[in-house]
């Protein structure tokens, strides 16, 4: 019943995740890539990724095994969905399944019968077969493990990684039967060298996956407030971090914003699940504290070293370096950098926001009173430069093209660690 021979894949969703997967897949197994935005598969119908995560010549090569459409229905010759939309969360923390919900019912409304849907999106365990097989069901008319059946395959991309690809990475499987399992796993194996470690249920997969950035997000957590409590007792907090490094089992983190689609989110979807069974997550809530108010503890030292520059605040001229959530990355998503310049901006300062990754044009909605182009080539100047995310060109400023950024005695705040003896650090 389930041949890979006769595989033919529709990727559902081509964004960070989707893309690189729909390409490798393409190079064994043909695959459609099925995106509701209509621009977004005309740029990749001509060889450009918005992400940077595939390069432009790899797209524009002559792939007969990859197309691309924005119309479900050219996926209906397809016996294999991979849904890999979004799971973001709403204003109040709690998790958004639309994407997820609406997603499932597109491909039902083209499922065939014996047809295997695997979702890659981190949920908390039980999201898959509680949430989308049911939806699955009413759009196709079919029943579950019956006429078709269901697989997981979190994602474990880490975007703007050339080296952590999703051929190097160790891929945790799992289906609703025990012959789809393997049928998963047998797809997977096709283009992880890595390999891959089949999971007992799909809820077991769904969890190992909720808790690698579950981990991640109380492990910073625990030093930022390290750096929290060095601040206030003027010691340099990456000084510590690399003196107890030289212990074998110390786990080397830094303090710094938590954003992005991963890791301040999928916590919130782990203590959703727990809060909903009765069960509150106070390490992982208070993680998540900690975390979401390094943006306004930053603003704050930012203020705090201008007044002892001598500046005034209202009225200032802040630039921030970085608005991606990660260095070397277009992604703005749920990016904390945000929160520094809302709070710097409720003070009165003025900001700009330089960022040589994000397309101004695709942003200008939200911040083009804010974007500006590279701050060296101009001779505006300003009273505090906020060193927001480590991107490879601000790595290779130097003390002269900060001099030249600032005015007189402007203060520089350095997030991340790469700026020569800044006016503070976090």
């Amino acid at each position: 019943m389930f041949d890979l021979e006769k595989a033919k894949i529709a990727i559902i969703g081509l964004g960070y995740v989707g893309l690189p997967l729909a390409v490798e897949f393409s190079k064994k197994i043909f695959t459609i890539g099925f995106d509701i935005d209509e621009r977004r598969i005309s740029e990749l119908e001509k060889g450009y990724d918005r992400t940077f995560e595939i390069e432009d010549n790899v797209l524009s090569s002559d792939t007969v095994n990859l197309k691309y459409s924005s119309n479900i229905q050219d996926t209906k010759d397809c016996n294999i969905y991979i849904i890999t939309v979004p799971t973001p969360i709403d204003d109040a923390n709690q998790p958004d399944l639309e994407p997820l919900i609406k997603s499932s019912r597109t491909v039902g409304s083209v499922l065939s019968k014996n047809d295997v849907v695997i979702y890659e999106s981190t949920v908390y365990p039980g999201v898959t077969e509680e949430i989308c097989v049911p939806e699955l069901e009413k759009s196709s008319g079919m029943k579950y493990n019956k006429d078709f059946f269901c697989g997981y395959s979190p994602e474990r991309v880490n975007p703007g990684d050339k080296n952590h690809t999703i051929a190097s990475i160790v891929k945790v499987t799992a289906g609703s039967t025990p012959e789809v399992a393997q049928y998963v796993d047998d797809l997977y194996n096709q283009i992880v060298v890595a390999g891959t470690h089949p999971a007992s249920s799909i809820k077991v997969a769904e969890a190992s996956k909720v808790i690698e950035n579950t981990q991640r997000d109380v492990n910073i957590a625990l030093i930022n407030e390290l750096a929290l409590i060095f601040n206030q007792m003027g010691i340099d907090t990456n000084e510590v971090i690399d003196a107890a490094a030289t212990k074998w089992n110390f786990n080397k983190l830094v303090p710094g914003l938590v954003g992005g689609h991963c890791i301040g989110v999928d916590p919130y979807y782990l203590t959703y699940k727990a809060q909903e069974l009765g069960y509150q997550p106070n390490i992982i809530l208070s993680s998540r504290q900690i975390n979401n108010g390094m943006s306004k503890y930053i603003a704050n030292q930012t203020v705090k070293e201008m007044i002892k520059a001598g500046k005034a605040i209202k009225n200032s001229n802040i630039l921030i370096l970085g608005l991606a959530f990660k260095e070397d990355c277009p992604d703005i998503r749920n990016s904390k950098v945000v929160d520094i310049i809302n709070e710097l901006k409720n003070c009165g300062a003025n900001i700009n926001i330089y960022d040589p990754w994000v397309n101004l044009s695709q942003e200008s909605e939200l911040y083009s009173n804010f974007l500006t182009n590279n701050p060296l080539d101009s001779d505006k100047r300003y009273d505090a430069i906020v060193v927001a995310v480590a991107h490879k060109q601000f790595k290779s400023y130097n003390s002269k093209n900060y001099k030249k950024m600032l005015d007189g005695d402007g203060v520089i705040i350095d997030i991340k660690n790469i700026v020569d003896n800044p006016t503070w650090r976090l």
